[in-house]
């Protein structure tokens, strides 16, 4: 439908434009790590950690930095493995990946969306099923990645030193709750509620015309 296809605009240009460059990237990067070894582009190529809440303070690091009159240098660690084994290099990659995942299937399904509606019409039953398709890979998706994300940092530090052990406590240091991810997905929720409901009633509307 010509008017539906304007309203999805600019959205569904930038949404297939980024899917295919994403694909594309993915592509080009595993044949690369086929043929030479080369670290994919998502995976975490330092084997690092930072741990921000083991941050400390010195007279040494002032000086490094130079530091002015009443102010001082926050030292905080990045942890970091010189010669990863295979369990760090694995932990450090799921550290990165479940991102990418997410990202990767809410553009999917997001592509599929706007097609859709661009098609049939964005008042649909379809369309209504995907937005909560899409908002449930939201919700549920970033909740997975940030606790896998979490455990594999504090996996991770935990074999980088002594000063942390793998525990909840370590998990919930590392973790970063997606506030607005979660807050988008119930948003989508909704407006497929409406949808549905502005879909029925259109359907009954054209039934009785």
């Amino acid at each position: 439908m010509p008017e539906d296809r304007k309203l999805l605009e600019p959205l569904s240009t930038v949404v297939s434009g980024a899917l295919r460059l994403l694909i594309g990237l993915l592509l080009i990067s595993f044949v690369l790590s086929l043929f030479n070894g080369a670290v994919p582009f998502w995976s975490g190529t330092d084997n690092c950690v930072t741990a921000d809440w083991i941050a400390g303070s010195s007279s040494t690091a002032d000086a490094l930095f130079d530091v002015r009159g009443g102010a001082h240098v926050k030292a905080i660690p990045q942890y970091c493995a010189e010669h990863p084994s295979s369990q760090q290099r694995l932990l450090a990659v799921l550290g990165d990946v479940p991102s990418l995942v997410l990202l990767t299937g809410g553009l999917l399904i997001l592509n599929g969306l706007l097609r859709a509606a661009a098609q049939e019409g964005v008042y649909t039953l379809r369309t209504a099923s995907s937005l909560r398709l899409l908002g449930w890979w939201l919700l549920l998706g970033s909740l997975a990645a940030a606790l896998t994300q979490a455990g594999a940092h504090a996996a991770l530090l935990a074999t980088l030193t002594t000063e942390v052990t793998f525990s909840a406590d370590a998990v919930l240091h590392t973790s970063t709750f997606p506030y607005l991810t979660i807050l988008t997905a119930l948003g989508l929720l909704t407006f497929a509620r409406i949808t549905r409901a502005g879909a029925t009633m259109r359907g009954d509307l054209e039934g009785t015309v």
